[in-house]
């Protein structure tokens, strides 16, 4: 458990550095700013890609949904642990940019103020990351006692939209969300987080209650109540965060001229303010 662990401390943190500098090699017009926040999704999307694709093994290996093990279950959330704790620091070295690309140089010795500007703006994220280390791993590593594989794989493939909202990100960090590319990815987002984040739950429900042979509706009232409650925490903010999708996908393919496109570069970040607070939560994340 400690290997894994320490090989995640090492691999997320090291692939940020890595980006960074090669970003700053290849590219040498770009600012330290560019390549902090470009490396930083690079790191939440193949966190993600590495997620769905262990949650998708997990989940397609368990015929049996309750008893069936997969080693990948056990070992990909040890290893995602510290991917939590170094994108809260990610987040907050991509706040710090953002605040002096605002017109804030003045202030930018003024660590406190940055810091509760930061924890004013994503205090869900980190909440989420948060409850995501000291809650969701002790529980799915050492409570649940070798059972239930399957429902922790499928939640590890809600990851699936996350490099699309990264994608989105850097498209509007560079002034390209009036391109097709920036409408594509985002129906693209829209679709992937509503069936991985969303459609999620129902359908774990749905597929205990095929084993159990009961109807879905029936299903939360036949489970210890503990875990509807836990469904339900994990799931209000999926459903706020989709709203906002929603929200900023309908003033995108809405837009009808250029005054909306010149208010949107003038903001900087009309949609990034909405697509910031989905970044990859882990394994629900």
């Amino acid at each position: 458990m400690v290997n894994v662990w320490v090989a995640g401390s090492i691999f997320f943190p090291g692939l940020f550095l890595l980006s960074k500098k090669c970003l700053r090699l290849l590219l040498v017009q770009w600012q330290e700013a560019d390549a902090v926040i470009v490396s930083a999704r690079l790191v939440s999307s193949v966190q993600a890609v590495l997620a769905s694709a262990a949650g998708y093994i997990v989940a397609t290996s368990c015929r049996d949904i309750i008893n069936d093990q997969h080693w990948l279950t056990a070992a990909y959330t040890q290893f995602a642990v510290p991917y939590f704790i170094y994108d809260i620091f990610a987040m907050f070295l991509c706040h710090r940019y953002k605040y002096k690309v605002k017109g804030h140089e003045n202030q930018s010795c003024n660590v406190l103020a940055i810091t509760r500007c930061f924890l004013y703006k994503e205090f869900l994220m980190v909440l989420h990351h948060v409850f995501m280390v000291v809650v969701c791993f002790p529980m799915s590593v050492f409570w649940r006692q070798g059972k239930g594989d399957f429902f922790l794989g499928c939640m590890l493939m809600a990851e699936l939209s996350t490099p699309f909202v990264c994608l989105g990100k850097i498209l509007i960090q560079y002034k390209k969300q009036h391109t097709l590319l920036h409408k594509v990815n985002g129906l693209l987002m829209l679709i992937t987080f509503f069936a991985c984040r969303i459609l999620l739950f129902p359908y774990m429900y749905w597929v205990y209650g095929q084993r159990a042979g009961l109807p879905l509706h029936q299903v939360p009232f036949s489970i210890p109540p503990e875990y509807t409650l836990g469904s339900a925490v994990l799931m209000a903010p999926q459903i706020y965060w989709f709203s906002l999708i929603c929200r900023g996908a309908y003033k995108l393919f809405r837009r009808p001229g250029a005054k909306e496109n010149q208010q949107a570069v003038k903001n900087g970040h009309a949609m990034d303010s909405h697509q910031d607070q989905v970044q990859g939560p882990g394994p629900i994340d």
